[in-house]
């Protein structure tokens, strides 16, 4: 008589042998374990980054830590409120790391077929108004596999040179309205981007801001090996970086605020106490709305919507007057 499926023991297996149940149910269990380790890989390699980003970040500091306004002067410092900005598409148009290659090209860094491949990227993004973890990584990985063994100081000079050439013309008025408003208040306002941490410090000081956090690529010796500290700082990294800085920095991260555009920066954006969409995806639009963030759209023929300076700055702008005459103190 014919056994069912399931009902005898042709399902279980003889003495010694594992039966199909067991097989399945070992291979979820190996699929499960291997993902979690991804993960855990991942998020150590993310944290890895983040703090690396943060003591860059401070190690490049200006010691007077002085906070001066859009004319110039020096304004009473807000100990523990500020302002982080993403770089690609919220401060600049496009991609900065195109525009660096762009003009490393020029110089014959690399050859046609190489831009053309951060060119295909650069469309990508400028056409979907957002980037992807693959695609942000091999651009970025790309560009450092490029500086390996060329000095780090000839990188910040060319950066320098690039920046004026094809950056400074790219800066979203807007935004840096925004970033000025931050100053004005006395606050400290960082850039926090994929980009690496040379060219993000070279726009940030550009822009009169305080500083950057970046992805920082190793080097020994002063030159460049062509691996990255951790990974990219990017989606997780980013938030990492910003919780990093704010325990070396004495910031309270809810006197805080951040600005950006990409669904990838969601995590970034949930550890401040103000979050700002600046010409946002259609998948950060649509968070935004449902958690009530901010949406700042600069972008031609789009209509922003309207945010008046003190739902910006927060609580920040409330208590910077308590902390204005108290002495700073770097933690290390």
């Amino acid at each position: 008589m014919a056994v069912p499926p399931g009902s005898g023991p042709a399902d279980v297996g003889q003495p010694g042998t594992e039966g199909p149940d067991t097989e399945d149910t070992d291979s979820r269990e190996s699929a499960r374990a291997a993902t979690a380790q991804d993960e855990h890989s991942h998020a150590s390699s993310a944290q890895i980054a983040g703090e690396a980003a943060a003591a860059a970040a401070v190690a490049n500091l200006d010691p007077t830590l002085e906070v001066r306004d859009t004319s110039g002067a020096v304004v009473p410092l807000d100990l523990t409120a500020a302002a982080f900005f993403d770089v690609d598409n919220t401060m600049m148009m496009g991609a900065s790391i195109f525009h660096f290659a762009r003009g490393l090209a020029s110089r014959k860094f690399f050859d046609s077929s190489m831009l053309a491949g951060f060119a295909w990227q650069q469309v990508k993004f400028r056409l979907g108004g957002r980037e992807t973890p693959e695609g942000m990584r091999n651009s970025r990985e790309s560009a450092l596999s490029f500086v390996a063994g060329r000095s780090v100081s000839e990188i910040v000079e060319l950066g320098e040179e690039i920046y004026d050439e094809l950056m400074v013309d790219r800066i979203w008025p807007g935004t840096k309205a925004l970033a000025n408003m931050h100053l004005d208040a006395g606050q400290r306002v960082w850039l926090v981007t994929a980009t690496p941490v040379e060219l993000a410090l070279i726009i940030a000081r550009r822009l009169g801001l305080t500083g950057a956090l970046g992805t920082v690529a190793e080097s020994e010796n002063g030159l460049y090996t062509g691996r990255l500290v951790g990974e990219v700082l990017h989606g997780p990294a980013k938030a990492h970086a910003v919780r990093s800085l704010a325990a070396r920095e004495g910031l309270n991260l809810r006197r805080c605020s951040a600005y950006s555009d990409s669904v990838n920066d969601v995590p970034m954006l949930s550890v401040v106490g103000t979050a700002v969409a600046v010409n946002p995806d259609s998948e950060l639009r649509d968070i935004a709305r449902q958690r009530g963030w901010e949406i700042r759209d600069f972008r031609t023929g789009r209509k922003a919507a309207k945010i008046g300076v003190p739902s910006v700055l927060g609580a920040g702008a409330v208590a910077g007057a308590v902390a204005a005459g108290l002495a700073y103190r770097r933690r290390a």
